[in-house]
C-alpha cells in the first residue's frame, strides 16, 4: 500500500491551530496543514487570485528538492541520513500527488501572485518536506527535526535558482509527457484523413474566391504538415527548457553556498528520474537574470497555437452550411447548437481550440512582458517568476486537452460531403490552364463572359471554339491541374 502524507498527519488541535516560528517570529497556523509560519505570511499578504502556483510546478519543485538531496549527499555537503530523510519525504508527496493531488496541494496554497522571486513557495516546499519528515519521524509537526527547512531541505539553493528550475522542469515535463504525444495523436488523424482523401478533387480557393482545383487530401495534407512542425517545435521547446537549467548558481548566480558539482549533478539525477536530457545552464549569470529561455519556448507553444487555429477555421469554414454554406465537410455532431433555432448544430470543437489559441496567445504575451527589463527581468534576478510559470503550464496543459479533443470529436469523425467534388467543373478558374494556350487576357475575357452568360468555362470555349475540342478534355481535367508537371500551371 502507498505511503501517503494523510495517514501520517498528526490530529488536529482542539482549537484547529497550533504556533509555528521563523526568523521573523511567531505564526497561527491551521493545526491541519503541513506548512509553517512562512508560509502562512505569504497566505496572508497576497490574497490575490486564489489561483495557486500550478501544481505541476510544485511537483517538479518536489523533484527537484530529492536531487538537491541526493546530489548534496553524494558530493559529501549532507549527511547521508539527512538527505534519505528529504528524499523520503519527497517520495512519499509525489505518491500522494499521483493518487491525490488535490489533497495534497491545499498545504501548497499560495497564490500565483507572490513575491517575484518565489521565495515564498520555496519556503513552503522547505517547510512541508520538513514537516513530513518530523511527523515519519515521530516528532511534532514544526518541531525542524529531523529536518530544518532552510538549514536541510534548502541546503545550497536559493528561491531564485530553485524557482526557475522548477519551472523549466515543469514545462519540459509537461510537454514531453503531455504535449507532445497530444499533438502526435492530432497530426496521425489528420494525415489518415489526408490518404483516405487523396482522390477527391474539389476546388481550390485563395482570399475565400474560387482559385485552381486541389484534391481534397492535398488540402489536409497541408494541415496534417502543420501540426507535424507543430510536433517538432514542441520538442524544441522542451529542450530549450531542458538544457539551460540555473540549479548551482545559488543567489545570483555565483553558486555561494553550493558545491561546484551541484548543478550537473542534480541536472543528471533529475534526467535519470524524469526520462528527459536535463543541462546545467551554461551561464548562471544569464539562466536567473532572464527568462529567455522560457520566452523562446512559450513563443514555439504560440506558433502551434496559431496553426491550429488556421486548421480548426478552416474545417469551421468547410463544414459551413449545410445548405447554404460551402458544406463540403460534415462534422461531427457533438451538442445542440441554439437555444433558439431548432436543428441547429454548430462547429462547437472548432470554436474551443480557437479559444484555446487565443489564451495561448495571451499567455505568450504575459511570458514575454513578464522577462522584460524593467518589468521582470531586473540585474540578478527575475522577479516575475510565478507568472510566468502560471502562464507556461497553462499554455502546455491547454494545447495538449485542445488536440485532444480536436482529434477525438472532430477530426477522426469526419466526413466528405457527397457534392463536395461536384462543383469543380463550375469554377470560372478553371480557364487558368487554358491561359497558356489562348493567352491570359483572352483567358480573363472568357472567364467573365462565362460569368454573364451563366455558362461554364467549357460550354463557353466550345460555343466560341477557342480551342479544338479534341484538346479540351485534355486542358479542362481537374486532377491533372492538381499534380506538379501536369497540365495545369504550377504557379500560384
Amino acid at each position: 500500500m502507498p505511503r501517503t502524507v494523510a495517514r501520517r498527519r498528526p490530529a488536529a488541535a482542539p482549537n484547529r491551530t497550533r504556533t509555528e516560528t521563523d526568523s521573523m517570529g511567531s505564526m497561527t497556523v491551521p493545526a491541519d496543514v503541513l506548512y509553517g509560519a512562512t508560509t502562512q505570511r505569504a497566505v496572508l499578504n497576497f490574497p490575490v487570485s486564489g489561483r495557486p502556483v500550478p501544481p505541476q510546478v510544485i511537483a517538479a519543485y518536489l523533484e527537484l528538492k530529492r536531487a538537491c538531496a541526493t546530489a548534496n549527499a553524494r558530493l559529501g555537503v549532507l549527511p547521508r541520513d539527512t538527505s534519505r530523510a528529504i528524499v523520503d519525504a519527497c517520495e512519499r508527496l509525489l505518491e500522494d500527488f499521483a493518487d491525490r493531488r488535490g489533497e495534497v496541494m491545499r498545504h501548497f496554497p499560495i497564490d500565483v501572485f507572490q513575491t517575484g522571486s518565489g521565495t515564498s513557495t520555496n519556503m513552503n516546499v522547505n517547510e512541508v518536506i520538513a514537516n513530513v519528515a518530523s511527523v515519519s519521524a515521530g516528532k511534532a509537526i514544526g518541531s525542524k527535526e529531523p529536518l530544518h527547512p532552510n538549514d536541510h531541505v534548502n541546503c545550497g539553493q536559493s528561491s531564485n535558482d530553485t524557482f526557475p528550475t522548477a519551472m523549466q522542469v515543469a514545462g519540459a515535463v509537461a510537454i514531453n509527457d503531455r504535449l507532445v504525444p497530444s499533438i502526435a495523436a492530432l497530426a496521425k488523424s489528420l494525415r489518415a484523413k489526408s490518404r483516405a482523401w487523396e482522390r477527391h478533387v474539389k476546388i481550390g480557393r485563395t482570399h475565400l474566391m474560387d482559385a485552381t482545383p486541389i484534391r481534397v487530401g492535398q488540402e489536409f495534407s497541408g494541415y496534417a504538415a502543420a501540426v507535424e512542425l507543430g510536433l517538432g517545435r514542441a520538442v524544441r521547446a522542451r529542450d530549450v527548457l531542458a538544457h539551460n537549467l540555473p540549479i548551482g548558481g545559488t543567489a545570483v548566480g555565483t553558486g555561494i553556498n553550493a558545491h561546484p558539482k551541484l548543478g550537473r549533478t542534480v541536472s543528471a539525477l533529475l534526467g535519470k528520474d524524469l526520462g528527459i536530457r536535463f543541462k546545467e545552464a551554461g551561464n548562471h549569470f544569464e539562466a536567473q537574470a532572464t527568462r529567455d529561455c522560457v520566452v523562446e519556448a512559450s513563443g514555439m507553444l504560440r506558433t502551434i497555437a496559431v496553426s491550429l487555429t488556421k486548421v480548426a477555421n478552416d474545417i469551421r469554414w468547410l463544414g459551413s452550411g449545410p445548405r447554404c454554406g460551402l458544406g463540403e465537410l460534415v462534422l461531427p455532431a457533438t451538442q445542440p447548437g441554439s437555444s433558439i433555432m431548432p436543428g441547429k448544430v454548430n462547429p462547437v470543437i472548432c470554436e474551443s481550440v480557437m479559444m484555446v489559441s487565443c489564451r495561448v496567445i495571451g499567455n505568450d504575451a504575459t511570458i514575454a512582458t513578464a522577462g522584460l527589463g524593467g518589468v521582470g527581468s531586473l540585474l540578478e534576478l527575475n522577479v516575475a517568476m510565478p507568472v510566468i510559470a502560471d502562464a507556461l503550464i497553462d499554455s502546455i496543459e491547454l494545447l495538449a486537452n485542445a488536440c485532444d479533443m480536436f482529434r477525438t470529436r472532430c477530426i477522426d469523425g469526419l466526413e466528405l460531403h457527397a457534392d463536395a467534388t461536384r462543383t469543380v467543373e463550375r469554377s470560372l478558374m478553371m480557364v487558368t490552364s487554358l491561359a497558356p494556350v489562348i493567352g491570359y487576357d483572352r483567358a480573363a475575357q472568357a472567364a467573365k463572359d462565362a460569368y454573364k452568360s451563366g455558362e461554364t468555362i467549357r460550354e463557353h470555349v466550345l460555343r466560341h471554339k477557342l480551342v479544338e475540342p479534341k484538346h479540351l478534355d485534355r486542358l479542362l481535367n481537374p486532377a491533372d491541374m492538381t499534380r506538379p508537371g501536369g497540365k495545369g500551371p504550377g504557379g500560384g
